[in-house]
């Protein structure tokens, strides 16, 4: 498909701008329009009430965040409108049907705003938390969006999916990854599947594959890799060594865990992937 909006929350910690500038870069490289997400202070009237706080007290204290949440919008969009520039893309107050950035301020809880807000959009965009440590905020948009998510390094300074890995455990994600990766898989110059012996006790699976891809006219290659100990160790391992610009693979989780953490490959790739991940849940 064509993607006409795409979706970054923000999130906290370090390498703001950092972050901005490479979200920029995955909307400008696909000519679309990306919405951020930027939430903030909200006024917690139950914990007034149950500290039994005096009302002028809490009056004076909402004025402070609030002061403080104002200023601290204004500095954000200054900033992504000083990264949109530098990418080459225009910013716009509003989201519209072309190639643009635009910023949506909204006060709440970050993670509930971000299911909310990342429903409406074709891609989410989402930072690689810090630490490999899957955040709400990063928990949220991949598995809570219902729509497929670009992980991308905190500091990324250029951006491409001319060239892309494939990592295949013969999955319900993985499956689910391949197809709403499709489009990015027509354009791309090289295309290469990796797997291992484990995953392919159907000595048929990785005809069937080259079969699907090949009916979509994509030209793929394939490889079965000796895995590691580590899950997701040899996927990245050989995302490295081949200069490979995007690695897609399933997001997953483990033993029904799903709000607690992430499958090992998963994890793997969010601590040490230095490239973007293409992922769907």
């Amino acid at each position: 498909m064509e993607y006409k909006k795409m979706f970054f929350p923000i999130g906290g910690g370090d390498e703001l701008e950092e972050r901005l500038y490479g979200a920029c870069l995955v909307a400008k490289y696909f000519h679309a329009h990306i919405e951020f997400l930027k939430s903030g202070y909200c006024s917690n009237i139950e914990l007034y009430n149950s500290l039994d706080l005096p009302k002028q007290m809490t009056y004076e204290i909402d004025n402070l965040f609030d002061a403080k949440y104002k200023d601290e919008n204004i500095k954000y969009k200054t900033l992504l409108q000083k990264v949109a520039q530098k990418v080459g893309i225009k910013f716009e107050d509003v989201p519209s049907d072309r190639q643009g950035v635009s910023l949506k301020i909204r006060k709440g809880y970050r993670s509930i705003l971000v299911e909310e807000e990342s429903k409406f959009c074709d891609l989410v965009i989402a930072a690689a938390p810090p630490s490999g440590n899957a955040t709400s905020t990063f928990e949220t948009a991949v598995m809570k969006s219902g729509k497929p998510v670009i992980m991308i390094p905190r500091i990324m300074k250029n951006f491409s999916a001319k060239s892309v890995i494939i990592g295949w455990n013969n999955s319900i994600e993985a499956a689910r990854t391949l197809t709403a990766s499709m489009e990015i898989l027509k354009d791309a110059e090289r295309v290469h599947v990796i797997s291992s012996k484990e995953y392919m006790k159907d000595e048929g699976t990785m005809e069937n594959l080259m079969s699907y891809l090949a009916l979509h006219k994509i030209d793929a290659t394939f490889e079965v890799v000796e895995i590691t100990q580590i899950p997701g160790e040899a996927l990245l391992n050989n995302a490295l060594d081949g200069n490979f610009d995007l690695i897609v693979a399933g997001a997953y989780s483990y033993k029904g865990l799903k709000e607690l953490m992430f499958g090992g490959t998963t994890k793997h790739l969010l601590k040490y992937s230095t490239i973007p991940v293409f992922m769907s849940y």
